[in-house]
């Protein structure tokens, strides 16, 4: 029979009469049955892509990373993802999928392998939509030594801030997975929302699942690619797809909510760059990424 890689355990259920729900815990969230990949066979891995981690009809870039690091998570001997960078050939959409993983090397601490994802276009004709490579390792085993000169992004109080369901209206790009997410942006990269933006290349916000599951490395995944993209405060509009995203995750994550600082320095030839940092609620920088992404000028 096929074999579940990291099942979810069953639902926690209702919250009682009058209180508030409960927190879901990992491996019993939406975003673990949502990435759950069911094992075939060695190596191949099927899964179902859900409507709700879309953007604009197109599934996020994030969600798809945390499904092949889920199965990567699998395949080797490592749990915890340390070094992932993944090609977006063509764009997923929701529905049947096959994850296809190999193990490149094994060592002591570290392991690497490689994973695609393929689908089944209107022909019938298999077609791959993202192909990664990654290193695992174990993120409790690292030395606590920290030098560093990065510190925190300057983000208000979470109450402060505002998400999608403070706007009077839908914020313009705003698509399904913004139903999952507990975002809360500062204020001071809201103008485009606002049909105001800056001119800078900033998006700064308060980050968490919305169903209060707290974030671990899997799950940091989609953090880097979750938020509106800095082509918004810079005047753009439009969907703005990843070419290639590189994730470095740095910590386990404490638990509470994150803030992701994302900023664009370069916009050239219709391609940007973005560079995100994703801190913890114990000041800990624990994970940052830089993604290439394609915009529509014009």
């Amino acid at each position: 029979m096929p074999e579940a890689a990291s099942a979810p355990s069953p639902a926690l259920g209702l919250a009682r009469a009058g209180g508030p729900p409960p927190r879901a815990v990992a491996g019993d969230s939406e975003f673990d049955r949502d990435t759950a990949v069911t094992r075939r066979e060695p190596g191949v891995y099927d899964i179902d892509l859900s409507a709700g981690w879309t953007i604009i009809n197109a599934v996020n870039g994030g969600y798809l990373l945390s499904v092949l690091g889920r199965a990567l998570a699998d395949t080797l001997p490592h749990p915890d993802p340390f070094t992932v960078s993944a090609h977006y050939l063509t764009a997923s959409q929701p529905g049947p999928a096959v994850v296809r993983t190999e193990t490149v090397r094994t060592g002591r601490t570290l392991s690497t392998g490689q994973a695609s994802l393929f689908q089944c276009d209107d022909e019938g004709n298999e077609v791959e939509r993202i192909r990664v490579l990654a290193s695992y390792g174990d993120l409790t085993t690292l030395p606590d030594d920290v030098r560093t000169t990065a510190a925190p992004p300057p983000i208000p109080p979470l109450e402060q801030c505002f998400g999608p369901d403070d706007a009077p209206a839908p914020i313009p790009g705003s698509s399904a997975i913004t139903d999952r997410l507990m975002l809360k942006l500062d204020p001071a990269t809201l103008g485009w929302a606002l049909g105001a933006p800056s001119g800078k290349g900033e998006m700064r916000a308060w980050f968490g699942l919305a169903d209060g599951r707290d974030a671990d490395p899997l799950s940091l995944l989609l953090t880097v690619d979750a938020l509106p993209p800095t082509a918004f405060e810079i005047g753009l509009k439009g969907w703005v797809p990843t070419v290639e995203l590189t994730v470095h995750v740095r910590h386990r994550p404490a638990p509470g909510p994150l803030r992701v600082s994302i900023t664009t320095r370069n916009l050239a030839g219709g391609f940007l760059e973005e560079d995100a940092e994703v801190w913890d609620s114990e000041d800990r920088l624990v994970a940052q990424s830089r993604q290439l992404a394609r915009v529509r000028l014009g």
